[in-house]
C-alpha cells in the first residue's frame, strides 16, 4: 500500500524531472561543462527529493544477497564434514538464523547502534523501542541481523563436529546478541572509540571498515579460533602415534554449491553496505553511487577468484593433484 506508492510516486517524479531537464538539455554539447554541470543538478535534485526512498531500496535489494551467506554457509559446511555430522551442522546454521534474529532483535541492534554518546556500547532501541519509524530504519535492523548470523556462521564451521548442541545454542545467542554488535558499535557507530566518524578518531582516522572485514569476519574467525582451541581436535583426527588422518568431507557437491551461494551473497554484503544507491557526485556525470558499487563487486569477484587460483595451484605443488574442495575453502 503506503510503500507502493511511495515507489509509485518515487519513479513517476523522477521521469517527469528527466524529461523536462532531457528538454533544456537538447542541442547542447555533452562534453561541454555546462551540460554536466546540468545532468548533476538532476541527480543531486532527484537524490535529495527522494533520499529516504533511495536508501531503503538500497538497503532492501541487498538484503536477500547478503541472508543467502547463510544458506551458503550451511551448504558449504555440511558438505566439508562426514555424512553423519551434516544433520548437525545444518542444524546449527538454522539455529543461527533464527536465535540470532531473537537476540539482535531484543538487545543486540540497541547494543549495535542504539546510542550516539557511549564509545563502548549503546542503551537504547532495545526490542526496537523508539526507533525512528521509517522504512529506512527497520531495513537496516534486518541488514545488520544478516551480518551477525553470519558471524556465527564463520564460527560453526571452525567448531564443526566437536560441540554439544547445547552449548552452542547458547554460544550463538551470545555471538550474535552481544559480541558482535558491541564491535559493530565501537567501528560503525559514530561515537565509537574507534571509529572513523567519530569527533576524535583513533590515530586522527580511527578503524575505517566498509563491509565487516574486520567486524564481521575478523570477529568470526577470532570466535571460531578459540573455540577450535577449547574444543581441541575431532575424534578420530590424529592416530595412535600422533599423526593427523585426513577427514574428507562427504559430499563435494554441496561444498561447490555453498561456495557459488556464497560468492553470490557477497554481492550483496559488500556493494549492499552502500545505503545510499543515488548521490550525485560533484561536478561530474557519474550515476551517483553506482560507479563506486560496480567497483565494490568487481573487487569482491577479483578477490574470491585470485584466492581460488592460488589455493588451487597452491595444493597441486603440495599434493600433486586438483581439489575442488581446496579450491572452494581457498
Amino acid at each position: 500500500g503506503g510503500r507502493l506508492l511511495s515507489v509509485r510516486n518515487y519513479f513517476s517524479t523522477n521521469i517527469i524531472l528527466l524529461y523536462f531537464y532531457g528538454l533544456d538539455l537538447q542541442g547542447t554539447d555533452p562534453e561541454s561543462s555546462e551540460t554536466k554541470a546540468k545532468v548533476s543538478n538532476v541527480l543531486l535534485r532527484i537524490s535529495v527529493l527522494h533520499r529516504p526512498i533511495v536508501k531503503g531500496r538500497g538497503v532492501d535489494m541487498s538484503l536477500p544477497l547478503a541472508f543467502l551467506v547463510t544458506l551458503g554457509f550451511a551448504m558449504l559446511c555440511a558438505g566439508s564434514v562426514r555424512a553423519k555430522n551434516a544433520m548437525n551442522i545444518m542444524l546449527t546454521n538454522v539455529v543461527d538464523a533464527v536465535v540470532g534474529s531473537i537476540s539482535y532483535y531484543l538487545f543486540g541492534f540497541a547494543f549495535a547502534f542504539g546510542d550516539t554518546s557511549n564509545p563502548f556500547i549503546g542503551t537504547n532501541f532495545f526490542a526496537l523501542k523508539d526507533i525512528p519509524n521509517t522504512s529506512f530504519d527497520y531495513s537496516f535492523f534486518l541488514y545488520q541481523w544478516a551480518f551477525a548470523i553470519a558471524v556465527a556462521g564463520i564460527t560453526s564451521g571452525s567448531i564443526a563436529e566437536r560441540t554439544q548442541f547445547s552449548a552452542y545454542l547458547v554460544f550463538s545467542f551470545f555471538l550474535s546478541g552481544f559480541v558482535y554488535p558491541v564491535v559493530a558499535h565501537w567501528v560503525w557507530s559514530s561515537s565509537g572509540w574507534l571509529s572513523a566518524s567519530s569527533t576524535n578518531p583513533l590515530f586522527a582516522s580511527g578503524a575505517i571498515d566498509f563491509a565487516g572485514s574486520g567486524v564481521v569476519h575478523m570477529v568470526g574467525a577470532v570466535a571460531g579460533f578459540w573455540g577450535a582451541l577449547i574444543e581441541g581436535p575431532r575424534v578420530g583426527r590424529f592416530d595412535a602415534f600422533g599423526k593427523p588422518v585426513p577427514m574428507r568431507g562427504h559430499n563435494a557437491t554441496l561444498v561447490v554449491l555453498g561456495t557459488f551461494l556464497l560468492w553470490f551473497g557477497w554481492f550483496g554484503f559488500n556493494p549492499g553496505s552502500f545505503d545510499k544507491i543515488l548521490v550525485a557526485y560533484p561536478s561530474t556525470t557519474n550515476q551517483g553511487n553506482w560507479t563506486a558499487i560496480g567497483r565494490t563487486a568487481v573487487t569482491t569477484t577479483l578477490a574470491g577468484s585470485t584466492a581460488g587460483i592460488i589455493t588451487l595451484f597452491g595444493r597441486r605443488l603440495l599434493v600433486g593433484h586438483w581439489d575442488a574442495l581446496d579450491v572452494c575453502n581457498g
